[in-house]
């Protein structure tokens, strides 16, 4: 066919017009057990504690022990989310504390894991904080532990109940759209306000720190399926941090595709988009930031408009630590389970690699972070 009889109808980015229908009821929600109600410990009373206690307060959860290499800072945040938790002088003091069941970790990457291996061995259920490790064979031998010991460990990923994250995923694992066939999210925000601070030292702030939840998004949409990744990064004009503040990976898929960007250098406008197509239908999430977020799904049938409810602080945070809690209750792994987190964590570690080597990493290939 010619240019000339080429109907421009037939090359348009049109689509013929569908009526707006019902949403469909769509398990999004953060869950929470039916009757499960254990002692939480937490070991690191950080910044990102707050949310963590925060959410479990919400929730209605007990945080009965807190231990912090700083006992003051354990002090603070029991007196404002948890004033009947006790604050240890040591680790080993709340792993004795037969009543605790299970373990919030939330120290630093470079120091948890020996700190879950003991929490493990003393038969504790364990939320590692995100990343879970920084080589695979680490994580390997975690997993196994815990699995000899019958008991969960699990990775607070709390990503995956942001409203729109959450609703798009299990929308997807519902079959809603069919078969997926491409995962698009791209993001554009002022993330400078980490110059100057301790953010500049890591040296893939956003694809590792921050991208880390893309990867694990995509990967808990996929799984598998995602081959090899090729990305990059690069100091945007004006920047005054260390670090670079873009960057991009592309994912190769059996039988699909996958791009995440991420903009981190952008003062105005800031703007986040994710579009999900399969061969049934697309789901896309939009908004002005993450916590303003509209999703639209359309089908054969039409288009629906979910009204999404909550936030991603902190029900986020209440869906990583609720997914455990059900999963200890109904005996089964959680779908945030290290196990499967050791993908999320695979895909990571190949697009840092490709982003230092400039060529295309298989998924898999690299076995700790690069």
């Amino acid at each position: 066919m010619s240019d000339d009889s080429a109907d421009s109808d037939t090359y348009a980015l049109k689509s013929g017009a569908l009526p707006e229908i019902a949403a469909p009821e769509v398990d999004y929600l953060p869950p929470a057990p039916r009757t499960y109600r254990p002692k939480i410990g937490m070991i690191g009373t950080g910044g990102i504690s707050n949310s963590h206690l925060d959410a479990y307060r919400t929730a209605g959860w007990e945080v009965a022990g807190l231990w912090n290499r700083s006992r003051d800072k354990a002090e603070a945040k029991a007196a404002e989310f948890c004033p009947d938790a006790q604050v240890f002088d040591d680790v080993q003091a709340l792993l004795d504390r037969d009543d605790i069941d299970v373990l919030d970790i939330t120290l630093p990457t470079e120091v948890r894991a020996p700190v879950i291996e003991t929490a493990l061995k003393a038969g504790k259920h364990v939320l590692s904080q995100k990343p879970f490790v920084s080589d695979l064979d680490t994580g390997e031998a975690l997993v196994q532990l815990a699995e000899d010991k019958g008991v969960q460990l699990a990775v607070n990923q709390n990503g995956r109940w942001s409203p729109h994250m959450a609703w798009m995923r299990n929308a997807c694992r519902d079959g809603l759209i069919g078969d997926v066939i491409s995962v698009h999210a791209s993001l554009h925000w002022n993330h400078g306000w980490t110059a100057g601070t301790p953010f500049d030292k890591i040296e893939d702030l956003i694809l590792y720190d921050f991208g880390i939840h893309w990867f694990d998004f995509l990967s808990s949409i996929v799984g598998d399926r995602a081959e090899s990744v090729t990305a990059s990064a690069a100091h945007a004009r004006g920047q005054a941090n260390a670090t670079p503040l873009l960057a991009q990976a592309l994912i190769k898929m059996d039988g699909g595709q996958a791009s995440l960007v991420f903009d981190g250098g952008t003062p105005h406008g800031p703007r986040d988009t994710t579009y999900i197509g399969g061969t049934e239908g697309s789901i896309v999430a939009n908004g002005p930031d993450l916590g303003s977020q509209s999703v639209t799904l359309t089908t054969n049938a039409g288009i629906a408009h979910p009204k999404l409810h909550g936030t991603w602080f902190n029900d986020g945070f209440q869906g990583a630590m609720g997914a455990l809690l059900c999963a200890i209750e109904d005996g089964r792994a959680p779908v945030n389970s290290a196990r499967d987190n050791l993908t999320s964590l695979a895909l990571t570690f190949a697009a840092i690699a490709s982003r230092k080597s400039g060529r295309e990493v298989p998924i898999g290939e690299v076995r700790r972070l690069p």
